[in-house]
């Protein structure tokens, strides 16, 4: 297979299959045709470019680098093939333009060194230059590119055009892979054609254009950095542009981009330090190596590396020499062209002009002219002036890009660094177009073009106009040549050999796919085919019916052009013949469309863009007629369709290209229909969104469907607008809006613009409620939105009528709600209250407050209102819940005076009965503080009709006022001085309300007697009424009253003296003198003295204490006090039983007795047992006698405790008290639980429960604390010296102590109690005088050991009546503390005397009566911390002996061993013994 079949295969499979694959085989090709067998290349050539067209990006890259490749094999093709990579420039794809810039950048040169070559240039080749000179100018034009990377391929292209038109100079450093490039000085300057000075010219152009592309403030880091690197390519291979390199660098480094990040500038700021130390290396930068080095220090690069790049002098000056040699002796030399004509033999390469070197300027720069301008100026003083007004200008955060290059000076100060400074500062000077150096560079130039005047602009178009020689042929109008530099225009000559006809050149042809075979003809050319040279016009009619008959034709194809897939095809061809034909069939077409609307929605779409391009197309004077009438046919189309749920409504009016006032309309609609609301209003809130145009004209039909007369479109529309206020944009429109239809309300009669009239004028009907609601909807609904809007409903409210002051206060509620109380401009709504506005503030107050307790920021605003500005009493109101007890009080004569559903509201507010359930409101004042402050009233403030109905609204809360609420009410009226005037009505209405409360008023009036309530007028007329109305109950009270006032009685009631009478006389002798206490009494002094029990709780104990004397047979009781516990207390009666009736002390003395007989019937059963027992040995141990206790009735004895845990509960009467108790009571501290069955855990160890306990702590508090006033006791007249300290009396002729001695000296208080002595008993007992027959039975048995016992030294403790002022301290604290219950009324006082000794104890004393009450933890004070007793010392253990050691049993044979050594020792003791006895026998019988 030849190479050209294999090349045809190749080709066929890469037609057909895919875009990988095709890659690989078209490169097979390329392979083939280019290095291969280059002869194919033009068989072919058309073949592999009609892939240009391929839908492969690869495919189509590939194609450029064919033609690259190919270029470059035959220059030549250039002229087939440039117009196919112009084409290529412009496709859609970055990566193919790229491309495309990189083979432009090879090929121009290419191109450049094929035209010089030719001494004779074609049209072809003028053409193919033109359009090669067009792309060049289009890829410079791409600086400007959206993309980075065409940006940079741009920039690389920029570097090579300005190295190729530029000439290549001695210092050049030219790599050897470029040494065969073309450069500017291998031009000849004779060339027919390229003109030397034109490439010059625009190579330096190219320079200008990349300078000002790097110092441009919004270049990326991508592009900045590749332009740092060409730059620094031009300096070292064009040394004559050092000058402009070095300048743009030392631009960047004082400018760099304010686009760039932190590590953006750190990156910059490094190659910008590696691209000056190149260009300090190249010899030509000698004459700016003192900017170059003061740059680099400033990027930090160490001096050291700065000298090591920088070359040496000798250097310098050896090319300095080589190249004035080679620039006198040698001429550049000039490839021969390829084809040489006879008139070309003897031209021959002019040598390049020298060029100037860029060491030594012509001409000094902008930059230099400022810097030598700014250099004196520099002083320290001027720099430090400097510094301080640039301060100033500093912003809060330091810039990345600062922060990034900021590196401390170290040469500061130096005459180096001044320059360098003077120039930074120039250049920024010159960038920003100001300084000496640019008015002095402008004014040169004008001078210049002044002082040349037309010759130099002729000249220059001279130069432009040779720039290319080109001949002119006849060619086609319309077709341009773009020239290099600037547009050519014609010589003289020219315009008068070819007259005024300008004609150009053709510019080439790309190469298309083949769709036919190439016609032959003369000179092969191809012959253009004409339609108009085949066909017949046709007349309107037929052309109508056709043109008709086409578009149905293609309307109902639907079906099987969608088969094929080419529907978008079809769509557009309807969309531009409907277009084209000037709508006359587009009422057709859109009938079709809406048939189906969601199935032609891309018809749609196509024919309403179609419609607005056409009117783009007609400019100014275009109609919008036909587009209007499309997209309004299509709304109305889906406005009859019943369902949208699908969107296409939505997306039809956001995707219209632009919605017309018809279709405004059309969307208004929408939003109007309840079924479609929602649908209409999304879409609008999506055109104002995504139309920020005309946002404000779809905004205004909005706001206008929030006053709508349907419910359901004003929410949804207010709903909608909501959420456009959150946008900034709109928020000041919409609240403009809103405050304008706000301020309709000032008019005297409603405008017409509330009637849907187009101008604002007054109609004659008054206003209405939903006149006013209609200009109030918006508005209340950003209320809660934006609270400073509330100034202006206050302003507009001052000038509104009445009706419409009240419709406003009526729909303001909602969102005042919404706003809350914490809103800082509703709080200065209220603080500056406006004068006219005080009713809307404080309607504004009363909904605020209606369900919240009102806060603390809103009651300090109404009440510096109050206080200054507006006294109106009104406006505490809404915030009275918040204010203190005081300043209610204090306002309470004010406020009942006010109209009764008001004083109802205050009322309801006070006492919390107008919240909901859960309410947090506390009221300052509690329902009976309420009551109390009622009576309080001065009557100078407030008439009494008016207290009277505020207290009857108070009765009228049943609910609230309690049987409790109203006896703590009557209790502290009661108990106030002066009595207040309507303390009697209330006691009668509570009584009335409660009469369970009998017992209660009963007490009450029965305390009134004591404060002499017939002293008070008033109140005694409503005494004798409760008296005369609680009969009989009252006459235990009536019998209490002084005989004057029960006289007093009986003249204004003289119905009760008969009734009372009869009382007195059915009372039986118990009933006469009976033992229950005055609690009441006993109640209302301790509360003086500062303690209580609780109203509640006294009325209880008292009903206790009566049930305690019905059903014990007590001749005295009194409440002793209370004792507290750790889970509960007792209540402790003082009770003395009647003569003969005390059956527990009897039962108990028996038990004791049976006791003492049960021990000794054990102890006689354990004698039997001991007769077959040996004797227990007798213990030499001692135990001391007990002591005994006192009888009942006497010592500790005397009186009987009973004791409950709660009243209601059982009384339980307390076991007497020992000796024994009391003494441990003594060593220990221990708190009651309140259970009387519970141990007693102590040590010592308690002999008891805590029943004893208590009977134990109550003797010992009653001894120490039970006092009296002097002279209250005194002693009997017979009594005996055994019961002298029991015998003492109450003084009939006692008057009583004035308060005012009891206070100040404890003498006037003596103790009227028994003082427990040590033994622990009150008489004391000799424990060493025993009984007759215990002394019987000792002198049995002490008989062998008689020891005579001392008696004990007897107890004696203070008698009785003992002052307190003798009473021992406690570690330096008096025992007692005295005072006097109120400083204020002295005359109602009474004195107090507490214990110290036992907290909790106190004596109170008035008149002739006294009391003695505790109330405590039964705990003694000690005066210093208790510490318990420590236990003894354990004993001694038995020491350990043989004697004492336990040991085995022996065996029986160990037995007999060892009864036989005993015998044999006996026997063996025996035998002396008997021999003795002989010899004394024998001894004998010798006498």
């Amino acid at each position: 297979m030849t190479t050209s079949e294999k090349v045809v295969e190749l080709l066929n499979q890469a037609a057909l299959i895919s875009s990988e694959n095709k890659l690989t085989v078209l490169k097979q090709v390329q392979e083939l045709i280019i290095n291969k067998d280059p002869s194919l290349l033009d068989n072919f050539l058309d073949e592999i470019i009609a892939f240009q067209t391929d839908k492969s990006m690869e495919v189509r890259k590939f194609v450029i680098g064919f033609i690259e490749e190919a270029c470059k094999r035959d220059n030549e093709l250039l002229l087939k093939l440039i117009a196919n990579l112009n084409m290529l420039l412009r496709d859609e794809s970055v990566n193919v333009v790229k491309k495309t810039i990189l083979a432009l950048t090879q090929l121009y040169k290419v191109a450049l060194q094929w035209l010089v070559r030719c001494r004779a240039v074609s049209e072809m080749q003028e053409a193919c230059w033109a359009l090669l000179c067009q792309m060049k100018d289009e890829v410079l034009a791409l600086l400007d590119s959206d993309n980075d990377g065409v940006r940079t391929h741009a920039v690389k292209f920029t570097e090579a055009l300005v190295v190729t038109l530029s000439p290549r100079t001695a210092d050049s450093h030219t790599p050897r892979h470029q040494e065969a490039d073309l450069s500017l000085d291998r031009v000849p300057r004779d060339h027919p054609y390229i003109h030397y000075d034109a490439l010059c010219a625009e190579g330096r152009a190219a320079l200008e254009q990349l300078l000002k592309f790097m110092v441009h403030p919004a270049i990326s880091s991508i592009n900045l950095t590749a332009a740092l690197g060409s730059l620094a390519t031009i300096a070292r291979q064009r040394p004559m542009f050092m000058s402009e390199v070095i300048q743009a660098y030392e631009t960047l480094h004082a400018n760099l981009p304010p686009t760039l990040a932190k590590s953006q500038v750190s990156s910059v700021r490094k190659n910008l330090k590696l691209h000056l130390l190149t260009v300090l290396r190249h010899p030509s930068s000698a004459a700016f190596h003192s900017q170059i080095s003061t740059l680099l220090l400033d990027l930090g690069t160490p001096p050291q590396d700065i000298a090591r790049c920088t070359p040496a002098p000798r250097d310098q000056r050896k090319r300095a020499a080589r190249h004035d040699t080679d620039s006198t002796g040698k001429k550049i030399k000039i490839e021969p062209p390829l084809v040489e004509d006879d008139e070309d033999k003897d031209l021959e390469a002019a040598p390049p002009s020298a060029p100037q070197s860029s060491s030594a300027p012509a001409t000094q720069s902008a930059i230099d002219l400022t810097a030598q301008f700014l250099l004196p100026l520099l002083a320290p003083d001027n720099v430090a002036n400097l510094v301080l007004i640039s301060m100033v200008y500093l912003p809060d955060v330091m810039p990345a890009s600062f922060q990034a290059t900021y590196t401390p000076v170290e040469s500061a100060g130096t005459d180096a660094q001044i320059k360098h400074l003077a120039r930074l500062m120039a250049t920024q000077m010159t960038a920003a177009g100001i300084g000496p150096g640019v008015v002095q560079c402008k004014s040169v130039r004008e001078e210049e073009l002044a002082r040349e005047g037309p010759e130099a602009e002729s000249s220059e178009v001279k130069v432009d106009s040779v720039s290319i020689r080109r001949k002119l042929s006849a060619v086609p109008l319309g077709q341009a040549i773009s020239v290099l530099g600037a547009a050519r225009s014609q010589s003289p000559d020219e315009e008068g050999g070819k007259g005024t006809g300008a004609t150009v050149k053709r510019l080439p042809e790309p190469i298309l796919p083949p769709t036919q075979t190439k016609p032959s003809g003369a000179g092969g050319r191809k012959k253009v085919f004409r339609l108009a040279d085949v066909i017949q016009p046709l007349s309107d009619a037929q052309a109508e019916k056709l043109t008709h008959n086409a578009i149905n034709r293609i309307l109902h194809s639907e079906k099987a052009i969608a088969r094929t897939g080419m529907s978008h095809v079809r769509v557009k061809l309807l969309a531009r013949l409907v277009s084209q034909l000037e709508g006359r069939l587009l009422g057709e077409v859109l009938s079709f469309v809406l048939e189906d609307l969601r199935g032609r929605a891309e018809l749609a779409f196509s024919l309403l863009y179609q419609e607005y391009s056409r009117y783009l197309a007609l400019g100014p004077q275009g109609a919008l007629e036909s587009y209007d009438h499309c997209l309004l046919t299509l709304l109305s189309g889906l406005q009859e369709k019943p369902d949208q749920r699908d969107g296409l409504f939505t997306k039809l009016v956001l995707e219209a290209p632009l919605i017309t006032e018809s279709a405004l309309d059309v969307i208004r609609r929408y939003c109007e229909d309840e079924s479609r609301v929602y649908l209409g209003m999304t879409t609008l809130k999506e055109l104002i969104i995504k139309r920020p145009s005309r946002q404000f004209q779809y905004l205004h039909v909005l706001l206008d469907l929030s006053s709508h007369e349907n419910d359901k479109v004003r929410t949804h529309a207010l709903n909608f607008i909501k959420r456009m206020y959150e946008r900034d944009q709109l928020r000041d429109y919409i609240e403009k809006f809103a405050l304008n239809y706000m301020q309709l309300l000032v008019h005297p009669n409603p405008p017409s613009l509330l009637f849907g009239a187009d101008k604002d004028t007054e109609v004659a009907s008054p206003w209405t409620e939903e006149t006013v609601r209609q200009c109030l909807y918006l508005y209340l609904a950003l209320l809660p939105l934006s609270h400073r809007l509330v100034h202006e409903l206050a302003s507009v409210y001052t000038e509104a009528i009445a009706d419409i002051k009240r419709t406003v206060l009526r729909v303001i509620e909602q969102p005042i709600r919404g706003m809350g109380m914490s809103s800082p401009e509703l709080l200065l709504l209220v603080e500056n209250c406006p004068k006219g506005a005080e009713t809307l503030v404080t309607r504004c107050l009363h909904i605020l407050t209606d369900k919240v307790p009102p806060s603390p920021e809103l009651v300090e605003r109404v009440r510096d209102l109050y206080h200054k500005r507006v006294p109106d009493v009104r406006f505490l109101i809404p915030v009275i819940t918040g204010l203190d007890k005081k300043e209610v009080i204090q306002a309470l004569p004010k406020l009942i005076k006010l109209n009764p559903i008001v004083v109802k509201e205050v009322f309801n507010r006070l006492l919390g009965t107008q919240h909901n359930e859960g309410s947090s409101s506390v009221s300052p004042l509690t329902p009976g503080e309420l009551l109390i402050a009622l009576h309080n009233i001065d009557s100078s403030k407030c008439d009494m009709k008016s207290i009277i109905k505020a207290t009857n609204l108070c009765f009228s809360e049943r609910n609230v006022y309690s049987s409790e609420v109203l006896a703590v009410v009557m209790q502290q009226l009661m108990e106030q001085s002066p009595l207040p005037m309507l303390l009697m009505r209330t006691v009668i209405q509570s009584l009335t309300m409660y009469p369970r409360l009998g017992g209660f008023v009963m007490n009450i009036l029965s305390r009134l007697i004591l404060k002499q309530v017939w002293k008070y007028p008033k109140v005694w007329e409503g005494f004798v009424k409760c008296c005369q109305r609680t009969k009989p109950q009252s006459f235990s009270v009536l019998l209490q009253l002084p005989p004057p006032q029960l006289s007093a009685v009986f003249q204004r009631c003289p119905e009760l003296q008969q009734p009372l009478l009869s009382h007195v006389h059915s009372f039986t002798p118990h009933q006469v003198e009976t033992p229950l206490p005055n609690v009441a009494e006993l109640a209302f002094l301790l509360q003086q003295a500062g303690v209580t029990l609780g109203t509640e709780e006294t009325q209880q104990v008292f009903m206790a204490l009566k049930q305690l004397v019905d059903t014990q047979p007590l001749q005295h009781c009194r409440l002793w006090g209370k004792v507290l516990g750790t889970r509960g207390s007792y209540l402790v009666a003082e009770v003395e039983f009647r003569e003969g009736e005390d059956e527990d002390g009897n039962k108990e003395e028996e038990e004791e007795e049976e006791g003492d007989g049960s021990e000794a019937r054990v102890n006689h059963e354990d004698g039997v047992g001991q007769e077959m027992m040996d004797p227990l040995p007798n213990s030499s141990d001692r135990h001391p006698p007990v002591v005994p206790r006192e009888q009942n009735g006497s010592g500790t004895n005397k009186l009987s405790y009973f004791v409950c845990s709660k009243p209601g509960r059982p009384w339980v009467h307390l076991p007497p008290v020992t000796p024994a108790q009391i003494t441990v009571a003594r060593q220990v501290h221990h708190l009651l639980t309140g259970r009387l069955d519970a141990p007693v855990v102590t040590y010592p160890p308690f002999p008891g429960n805590e029943a004893n306990f208590l009977r134990a702590q109550i003797a010992r508090i009653s001894a120490g604390t039970h006092v009296s006033p002097l002279g209250f006791y005194q002693f009997g007249e017979k009594e005996e010296e055994d019961t002298a300290q029991e015998g003492i009396e109450e003084n009939p002729d006692f008057e009583g102590i004035p308060v005012s001695q009891l206070s100040k000296s404890l003498s006037t208080w003596v103790h009227h109690k028994q003082h427990i002595l040590p033994q622990g008993r009150c008489v004391w007992v000799n424990l060493t005088q025993k009984p007759e027959e215990d002394l019987e039975e000792e002198g049995e048995e002490g008989e062998e050991e008689e020891k005579e016992e001392e008696p004990d030294e007897p107890e004696v403790g203070p008698p009785l009546l003992t002052p307190l002022s003798e009473d021992a301290e406690v570690n330096g604290t008096p025992p007692w503390t005295v005072r006097v219950s109120s400083s204020l009324i002295p005359q109602f006082a009474i004195a107090v005397l507490r214990s110290i000794l036992w907290p909790g104890a106190y004596a109170i004393s008035t008149g002739r009566k006294f009391e003695n009450f505790y109330i405590g933890w039964g705990q003694k004070f000690e005066g210093e911390g208790y510490t318990p007793l420590v236990p003894p010392p354990p004993k001694h253990e038995q020491p350990r002996g043989p004697e004492i050691t336990a040991s085995f049993d022996p065996t029986v044979d160990e037995e007999q061993v060892l009864q036989a050594v005993l015998d044999s020792h006996r026997a063996a003791q025996e035998e002396p013994e008997e021999l003795e006895a002989e010899e004394e026998e024998e001894e004998g019988e010798d006498d």
